[in-house]
């Protein structure tokens, strides 16, 4: 029997015991990089992404039944988002630059992890610190110079509240299709999400003459989601998915990202680290509508505040005494951050409202316009 791991132990990706106070030891692939380096040689293929798992799986806290695993994913927005808005407040143009920087990376590593096809904590942990900074700014900066009444304030902390509660919500199950029963034991041991699950965007390929599919039994069912041999009508063909090896109901897709079909699926959703489908899409509506009101009663909060006798929109644009003390000037900034973000999600809600009233999936779009098929499409609507 093997002994219970103490706070500082735990277990690596290669199975082994291990403890932080040897996280800087046996690292073969850094030692080999540092070496290369210092003697100008280029790395190895693959060496950077071994490094990096390496330093993933041992950036570790201690705690009560063994290390736990920090996932380096959450840690960016904790530290870069309060030092960018500090630095954006010291001045115009250094407030110019962080402002339209920010939204340029967020991009960029949005596409970076779209086209690696990886699940990233980053944008939820940048949403929720996002949210909790703002509203510790708006305390902490705003209330204080008392133009914010009581009321105000429980109202706009309801509203977060409400938010979050929805966005709880729709973090929950999205409308997983149960894996059949002979395919549970198999995926036990990959685990999903996985990085080799990866199917296509849409999951509507055929079955292939090779592989899993055509080697799988036939009689198997789960819940009503049956199998299917090669000698299916081609209707039913176009609704198996080779991934979970099961036939998919109508409307339903595969996440590539999840590694699960979903059904009714909309699409994956980064700022919530989870898919969008029927069983959590009224939840998704309704976080994205209590952040919009939430965020847009805080905007306006402030800038009665900070910029006096002067309509919000107006304030937002021209605000002369903005930068006048430092604690005005970080407000008028968290304003712009909190109006560029509102203004993402707003775009966010206009689709879904818009797909909503022509009774669409937004990868039912999608595959509209890559198919040139979208006025065939709104026409059955």
């Amino acid at each position: 029997m093997e002994e219970p791991l103490c706070c500082c132990e735990y277990v690596d990706r290669r199975g082994e015991r291990n403890h932080l106070a040897a996280c800087c030891c046996d690292c073969e692939d850094l030692d080999e990089g540092c070496e290369r380096w210092l003697t100008c040689k280029s790395l190895p293929p693959g060496a950077l992404e071994r490094i990096a798992d390496t330093v993933a799986d041992r950036v570790r806290i201690p705690w009560f039944s063994g290390a736990v695993k920090v996932n380096l994913s959450l840690v960016p927005p904790l530290v870069l988002l309060p030092v960018l808005l500090h630095v954006a407040a010291l001045h115009f143009l250094l407030g110019l630059v962080v402002l339209t920087s920010l939204p340029v990376v967020v991009l960029w590593y949005y596409y970076l992890t779209h086209r690696r096809k990886e699940r990233t904590l980053f944008f939820l942990s940048l949403g929720l610190f996002s949210l909790g900074y703002m509203y510790y700014v708006f305390l902490q900066e705003v209330v204080p110079r008392g133009r914010v009444g009581y009321s105000q304030v429980v109202a706009l902390t309801c509203g977060l509240i409400l938010m979050l509660a929805a966005l709880s919500r729709a973090k929950t199950d999205p409308g997983y299709l149960p894996i059949p029963a002979s395919d549970k034991k198999s995926s036990l041991g990959q685990g999903l999400p996985n990085k080799s699950v990866r199917g296509s965007s849409n999951g509507l390929h055929g079955i292939t003459t090779s592989g899993a599919a055509s080697g799988r039994a036939v009689n198997g069912e789960a819940k009503g989601y049956s199998r299917m041999s090669a000698e299916e009508p081609e209707g039913v063909k176009k609704d198996w998915c080779t991934k979970c090896q099961l036939v998919r109901p109508a409307r339903a897709g595969h996440c590539r990202l999840c590694g699960r079909c979903v059904r009714r699926l909309d699409h994956h959703c980064v700022w919530i680290n989870s898919c969008v489908g029927e069983q959590n899409h009224q939840a998704f509506i309704l976080a994205l509508s209590f952040f919009m009101l939430t965020s847009v009663y805080g905007i306006t909060l402030t800038l009665h505040t900070i910029c006096r006798d002067r309509t919000p929109f107006v304030a937002l644009f021209y605000c002369p005494g903005a930068y006048s003390d430092y604690s005005s000037a970080l407000s008028f900034t968290c304003v712009w951050y909190c109006a560029i973000v509102t203004a993402g999600m707003g775009y966010i809600l206009l689709i879904q409202l818009l797909n909503i009233s022509y009774n669409v999936t937004e990868r039912e779009a999608r595959l509209a316009l890559r198919d040139n098929t979208g006025r065939r499409l709104l026409a059955l609507c």
